[in-house]
This record gives C-alpha cells, sequence and structure tokens, in this order.
C-alpha cells in the first residue's frame, strides 16, 4: 500500500509552524509549504489557505489568480457548497493555540 493520492484536494489548508523561541526561525521553510499549495491549485484544487500565526494572517490561493492576503476582519473566501458561512480571519484564529 502507498501513500499516493489519486485526485486533489478540494481545500488545502496548511499552518506555517510557529517561530521556535530557542532558535528563532521557522521549523518549516514558507517555500515548501507555497509550492504544496500551488501544486495543488494546478493540479485541480479549487482553494487554498496558508496560515501563519506570526502576523495573524491568510494567504488565500485560488486557481487563475494571484495570491491574497487576509488580515483580521477579512472575510476569507471558502468552497462554493459553504457559501453562507462567513468567516474571518480572526475567527480562525481565535480557534487556534499555538503554545
Amino acid at each position: 500500500m502507498t501513500n499516493k493520492f489519486e485526485i486533489p484536494p478540494d481545500w488545502i489548508i496548511e499552518i506555517l509552524s510557529p517561530v521556535r523561541a530557542s532558535r528563532s526561525r521557522r521549523v518549516q521553510s514558507p517555500n515548501r509549504v507555497i509550492s504544496k499549495i500551488t501544486f495543488s491549485i494546478q493540479n485541480g484544487a479549487k482553494l487554498g489557505w496558508l496560515l501563519d500565526s506570526a502576523d495573524e494572517s491568510i494567504m488565500i490561493f485560488e486557481p487563475n489568480k494571484l495570491p491574497e492576503l487576509k488580515e483580521k476582519q477579512d472575510i476569507l473566501p471558502v468552497l462554493s457548497v459553504l457559501e453562507n458561512w462567513q468567516l474571518t480571519v480572526a475567527d480562525v484564529f481565535s480557534w487556534l493555540n499555538f503554545a
């Protein structure tokens, strides 16, 4: 059995690892995470979010659009099946704990 997926996710959400206090740097490369999101978008995903806990922002990735930065009370795009769901950046970060 392999860990290979044959279809892309509709929605990809990635969270950048918080900065490590002892080393004052991220555990993962933002470029590698962005590459994973853009690969998914190029291969059929409809929506990508990149959450950055350092400044509590979310970068939005959608097919045939430039990435867009959302902050604080900005409304986030969601999949069309959830079109009545209004969610802000602040809502998302209020649910997360990076301690």
